[in-house]
């Protein structure tokens, strides 16, 4: 799914986040728990952990504009999500404090390269595994999986998942896979179909009822359903599968090992439910923990 692509319009706070009024981002109101730093830490063979300990910092590549994931607050500059929460545990593990991490917003069309270029040392953002990437960079995790699903608002029970969509309007970004799998399986009729360049239009034109359902990433709309919940829902039946994963160097296996050993270790304890609830699980929608692929 191409969530990749998002170009949500989000400003400090609000439904599309232009001007609804509402403050604050999903999880801001219950802070996730705080990391402990490891001391000493060593990835034998590994030249970005050497690069990260001969600079003093980590530079993270994340998204800034996906609330519940990786947002910035436009008013604080500071980040939050579960994206963003990841990243800090993963950077705890190796050494490192908040105040040692530099966040690098990356689109995502320039996230491999800036991993090949060294423009940062991980990324975590809404990134798909898949073969393809493969190719090019590394992947750890998956520490979180996705599927397409559907935001309705509240009180509508008539949408339960991708089978009762015919006669329903469904709203999507041109272009994206999302909506090119409600044309291809023709889920609803074509001048049912209505799209826009950033979710956030969608969502905005659900809360005016001209839409019936938005259809993206189950995390995208959490995200949503968490800043207005008592508006919105996620229907909770994802029809596609995308394994969300730490992007690495392609050939920086030690790092790699290492970043699977945090994420399976935050995975088995409390850490990942902990970050979970405190940021995208508050829009109602229980989440299932996903299982570390060492491929």
């Amino acid at each position: 799914m191409r969530v990749r692509t998002l170009a949500v319009v989000l400003l400090a706070g609000g439904l599309a986040l232009t001007a609804c009024g509402k403050e604050g981002t999903p999880g801001s109101s219950t802070p996730a728990p705080t990391q402990a730093v490891e001391n000493n830490v060593t990835v034998q063979g590994s030249a970005t952990f050497d690069r990260m300990k001969s600079r003093g910092k980590v530079v993270i590549g994340v998204k800034e504009d996906q609330p519940g994931l990786g947002f910035k607050d436009a008013t604080t500059n500071k980040y939050s999500g579960f994206d963003i929460e990841i990243a800090k545990l993963i950077a705890a593990k190796l050494g490192f404090d908040e105040s040692k991490i530099e966040y690098k917003a990356i689109a995502s069309a320039g996230r491999e390269q800036a991993l090949i270029n060294g423009d940062v040392d991980y990324y975590v953002g809404t990134y798909t595994i898949n073969a393809a990437r493969k190719e090019k960079v590394a992947f750890a995790g998956p520490y979180f999986t996705a599927g397409q699903d559907l935001l309705v608002r509240k009180d509508d029970n008539s949408i339960t998942g991708k089978e009762t969509l015919k006669g329903k309007k469904v709203c999507s970004v041109t272009g994206s896979t999302p909506i090119k799998r409600v044309k291809d399986e023709n889920l609803t009729e074509p001048e049912n179909i209505t799209e826009y360049q950033n979710y956030s239009q969608c969502v905005a034109k659900l809360a005016e009822s001209a839409v019936d359902a938005v259809t993206t990433d189950d995390a995208i709309l959490k995200g949503y359903a968490a800043q207005e919940k008592d508006k919105f829902k996620v229907v909770g039946k994802p029809f596609s599968t995308e394994p969300y994963g730490v992007g690495l160097a392609k050939d920086d296996k030690p790092l790699r090992d290492k970043v699977n050993d945090i994420l399976e270790a935050a995975i088995s304890g409390s850490d990942w439910q902990n970050i979970y609830d405190a940021t995208l699980g508050k829009s109602g929608s229980p989440a299932t923990k996903p299982v570390i692929d060492r491929y």
